[in-house]
């Protein structure tokens, strides 16, 4: 400032300090809280509003104005109004009130009391489906909407959607919606329903014609499960859509419906594109169970071989107490998705508890799906077995045993189930002379049974029973005969660690009866991780040697992981001698 000159520094600081509280009161406004209250109102009529209020679906705005508050408190009525009319309110009165904060940090109040008063009703329904299929009996002969009910939009547009669904899935591809409405008579205060279908011709689908060059058309032609002629449905088209895609043999399957070469006869040609899938896959796994200690796995397929669909696949397993190589060759017939004759051969060697040695097995085997849901498989194996019980008798084999075996699944989940039962039966023996040099029949029977209440609680059930028919258990191959004992059996001892023992070597040597059970209860606690209390119990019993009836308790800890839950169980075998302690570890499916 030039001296002499006036000074103005005084006179511009109250007008200084009135910009600065303006901008202070302007940003607390701007900071200021919303709260919405909508009284009168419960349940869906009360979601709805608040779904479509602007006002509350904004109230937690960091930038929310008063101006803008104010513009969403004037709309917000009309919106009430809005959302309650699907419910056929259309006399509804809304009181609104909006107060301003008080003070700095106040919160603004919007407060809305709506009086619904009383719902519309129905007083006249016109229905009709006319065409072709006007008296098909996949349409409700009578509108579910009737006469004295409340107009709910809701009702409506879902009556519309499954019948105009109904149309599609009967082949009445052409069907229209000639008139469809819900006019409200506010005078009145009644409603009049309208809705004609005209279905228009039906159609048929026609031939299947597959373009790729994988596979043989003959072949695939078992995978089409309706005949040319069969009125059009879509969810048909999707099944064989699924049925190819689940055997592995294409990557992608596209299916078209040909609508625009359908003639006179209005029948539809399905053309199916398919894209091969790669021929050849390998995994590799790493793994570790109390059964079997570590592991080391390679699995090899071969997705298709020829034109007729077979396939191959391979197994190396090594892990401390088994090793294997398996090889499996498939030929489909009849229905290619689930029937097939099976050759596999493979070579064991064990060293268990009670029992070591090697065995070789070459199989045949048919393997249907019968009309009832089961698998069934008959067939003959050749096996040779050089193996010695721990006990100390010869439990060699070489000969042909035929077999036949069901076996049933049903679960809501694969991998980690809610509920679900497995169902095993296995028959099988042989005759001294003609097919073997001893004279045995076995039969085995397995369940397990999953049942779960809420998302807390599971109760898995399990049962294993067998018998043996034979002159002693030394005459029976020792592989055939029954153990118990591991993860899957009776925790608390090591896998096939219980069964008959023999008094000169006090070493088991198995039995020719089983029978062992199990229940668990499991409980979440918190996300993929469950407790488990559990109890094991049964015995393996032979008449010619000593048996006990086996029993254990324990504590699990679980975790849900995608290929199945990794199971840790603290097992305490109260009837062992002496009583102890075993820790088991196990990964996989429960089915």
């Amino acid at each position: 400032m030039r001296p002499g000159a006036p000074g103005r520094g005084p006179a511009r600081l109250p007008t200084l300090l009135l910009t600065l509280l303006t901008g202070i009161w302007s940003a607390l406004a701007q900071a200021a809280g919303l709260e919405v209250q909508v009284e009168g109102l419960g349940g869906e009529q009360e979601q709805n509003v608040l779904a479509l209020l602007a006002i509350y679906q904004e109230r937690r705005d960091p930038n929310l104005s008063e101006d803008r508050i104010e513009a969403l408190h004037r709309r917000a009525p009309e919106q009430i109004r809005f959302a309650l009319s699907p419910f056929g309110l259309y006399q509804v009165e809304v009181e609104d009130s909006l107060v301003a904060p008080a003070r700095a940090g106040d919160s603004w109040v919007a407060t809305y009391r709506v009086s619904p008063g009383p719902p519309v009703r129905i007083a006249g329904v016109d229905y009709l489906i006319s065409g072709a299929g006007a008296d098909h009996p996949g349409f409700p002969p009578r509108f579910p909407m009737a006469v004295g009910d409340v107009v709910l939009h809701q009702v409506y547009e879902q009556t519309k959607a499954d019948i105009v669904a109904v149309a599609a899935a009967e082949g009445y591809l052409d069907h229209q919606l000639v008139r469809h409405q819900i006019l409200i008579d506010l005078d009145a205060y009644n409603a009049q329903v309208d809705f004609h279908l005209a279905t228009g011709p039906r159609f048929f689908l026609g031939a299947v014609r597959f373009q790729q060059d994988l596979l043989a058309d003959s072949f695939l032609a078992g995978f089409v499960d309706f005949e040319p002629g069969t009125p059009y449905d879509p969810t048909r088209l999707l099944t064989l859509q699924g049925r190819l895609l689940g055997t592995e043999y294409f990557d992608q399957v596209e299916i078209v419906p040909r609508k625009e070469l359908a003639g006179e006869d209005r029948i539809i040609p399905i053309d199916v594109v398919a894209t091969p899938n790669k021929a050849n896959r390998f995994r590799v796994g790493l793994g570790y169970a109390t059964d079997d200690g570590a592991r080391f796995s390679l699995d090899y397929r071969r997705r298709y071989i020829g034109r007729r669909g077979h396939w191959l696949r391979s197994d190396l397993t090594l892990a401390e107490q088994r090793q294997s190589v398996m090889v499996d060759y498939r030929i489909p017939f009849r229905d290619p998705t689930q029937d097939y004759i099976q050759i596999q051969t493979e070579y064991q060697s064990v060293d268990t508890s009670a029992r070591e040695g090697d065995l070789f097995t070459l199989s045949a085997a048919q393997s249907v799906v019968t009309p009832g849901g089961w698998r069934r498989n008959i067939g003959v194996s050749y096996r040779y077995e050089d193996a010695t019980a721990r006990a100390g008798d010869d439990g060699s084999f070489n000969g042909l045993v035929p077999f036949v075996s069901w076996s049933r699944t049903r679960s809501d989940d694969p991998i980690n189930t809610r509920r679900g039962l497995r169902v095993r039966y296995l028959i099988q023996g042989t005759t001294e002379n003609s097919l073997s040099e001893t004279t045995w029949l076995s039969g085995r029977a397995s369940y397990k049974l999953i049942h779960s209440w809420g998302e807390q609680h599971r109760l898995i059930s399990r049962a294993d029973l067998g018998a043996i028919l034979a002159d002693s258990i030394n005459r029976v191959p020792s592989s055939e005969r029954f153990y118990a004992g591991g993860d899957n059996s009776l925790r608390g001892w090591s896998y096939e660690g219980v069964g008959p023992v023999d008094p000169e070597t006090g070493r088991i040597i198995g039995g020719r009866y089983l029978a062992v059970g199990s229940l668990e209860l499991e409980q979440r606690i918190h996300g993929n991780w469950s407790a488990a209390l559990f109890s094991d119990f049964g015995s393996v019993y032979d008449p010619d040697f000593d048996s006990s009836w086996e029993q254990s308790a324990g504590l699990g800890l679980r975790y849900a992981t995608p290929i199945g839950p990794v199971r840790i169980d603290l097992a305490y075998a109260m009837t062992r001698d002496p009583a102890g302690f075993r820790l088991h570890f196990a990964l996989g499916p429960d089915l």
